[in-house]
């Protein structure tokens, strides 16, 4: 039985959900509205942790690193750390931050990204100077070229449209042993996706998906400056996949003002009833 235990794991490989919010987080800053009084415990800017066997991998080093990397280092004893990320905006990348002398003063630690976004790292204070210490290393990616990190995990960057202030952006199709993920907690609109999302959902075993708002007027201001598949865009989308496909895809990145953080909330059951998820944090997905 000992055995048994010790082979399942050592080569289990699992996906965790390290966080579900935008960028902002909550309570979102100014916000004094009832939405923000929704904020729990663990209310974490969205995040992917994978644990392989002598690696674990985060997807987006979020505000919350911290906490999130003490959270997932209870599931593995592993010290060798990458990190990748899907673009310079403030929840996906400002977490680094951590990784200085001022903090963890950590040594080599792999990050992975696109040729802007890691020019961006090379050139910007303060981020140069985790460069310049080699407090990480960086790894250059290209689009649809897939990185192998062991016998059982390979990783491949996705472009996607999205507001390319400093960076590219990027999606991943994760894939393990068993199962694959795909995580793209940012897009502009799936309309303007040079890829099929509905194939792309069809691919996989989960699909991660941009949440971030549940419908239009969510915020008091024009919603085209920062645009978004509306949650109720998305579903009307996936609407015609077959239910196995439709349970396959889980609604991440969710703004402070999203309803829908309210499990409560009548048009995420409805949602939900119809055979999509929302992520949480904590919940494990094997690969």
């Amino acid at each position: 039985m000992g055995l048994l235990l010790l082979v399942f794991k050592t080569y289990a490989q699992t996906l965790y959900v390290l966080g579900t919010l935008q960028d902002g987080g909550a309570p979102h800053m100014n916000c004094e509205k009832e939405c923000c009084a929704l904020s729990k415990e663990n209310d974490f800017v969205a995040s992917l942790g994978v644990i392989d066997t002598k690696q674990t991998y985060f997807f987006d080093a979020s505000p919350d690193f911290v906490a999130q990397s003490r959270y997932l280092h209870q599931f593995s004893e592993n010290t060798t750390l990458g990190i990748f990320l899907t673009h310079a905006h403030m929840g996906h990348y400002t977490g680094l931050m951590h990784l200085g002398r001022e903090a963890a003063n950590t040594k080599e630690v792999s990050v992975y990204a696109m040729p802007r976004m890691a020019d961006f790292l090379r050139t910007n204070g303060p981020w140069s100077q985790l460069v310049t210490l080699k407090n990480i290393v960086l790894h250059e990616l290209l689009a649809e070229k897939t990185l192998t990190l062991s016998s059982r995990l390979r990783v491949t960057p996705l472009l996607v449209p999205h507001r390319d202030e400093f960076s590219e952006t990027v999606g991943y199709w994760i894939q393990g042993a068993r199962k694959s993920a795909l995580y793209i907690p940012d897009i502009d609109k799936w309309s303007l996706w040079e890829k099929d999302i509905v194939s792309m959902i069809k691919k996989v075993d989960y699909a991660l998906l941009d949440a971030t708002f549940f419908e239009d007027g969510e915020l008091p201001r024009p919603m085209r400056e920062v645009p978004h598949p509306f949650v109720e865009e998305s579903a009307a989308l996936f609407e015609s996949l077959d239910p196995v496909d439709r349970e396959k895809i889980y609604f991440i990145h969710l703004n402070h003002s999203n309803p829908a953080r309210d499990s409560n909330f009548q048009g995420r059951q409805e949602l939900e009833a119809k055979g999509f998820h929302f992520a949480h944090f904590g919940m494990r997905l094997e690969l």
